[in-house]
């Protein structure tokens, strides 16, 4: 069974930083594409970025470019979203997930990921 946790989501000033980490299980980790999505409240699932099994590419939101990075370590198991100058619009639930096969590039869409974490909130206060 397919398992992610996300951690490392929690309050921080506008300008600050975080790092979210998601641990993933039940899957062959290194060869999954893996996406991050968030929910801010009242609105739909929005992409965030996603890094590619091969080599790592990494894709991202242009909301998320130039201040966010995804990175993974597959001897870990995990993916992360490093979030730099973060603004108030940022306040979401942040989500990673995987789609339900190996080895595809993955997209933006959120009907294109099977497996997904119970996310982790993040708050930037102005």
């Amino acid at each position: 069974q397919v398992q992610l946790v996300e951690s490392g989501g929690g309050l921080v000033q506008a300008g600050g930083s975080l790092r979210l980490s998601c641990a993933a299980s039940g899957l062959t980790f290194s060869s999954y594409t893996m996406g991050w999505f968030r929910q801010a409240p009242g609105k739909e699932h929005e992409f965030v970025g996603r890094i590619t099994w091969t080599g790592g590419v990494t894709y991202y939101a242009d909301s998320a470019k130039g201040r966010f990075t995804v990175s993974r370590d597959n001897a870990k198991n995990t993916v992360y979203l490093q979030m730099n100058s973060l603004k108030p619009e940022d306040t979401a639930v942040y989500y990673c997930a995987a789609p339900p096969q190996p080895r595809g590039l993955g997209s933006r869409s959120i009907s294109e990921y099977l497996h997904w974490g119970q996310g982790t909130q993040v708050t930037v206060s102005s």
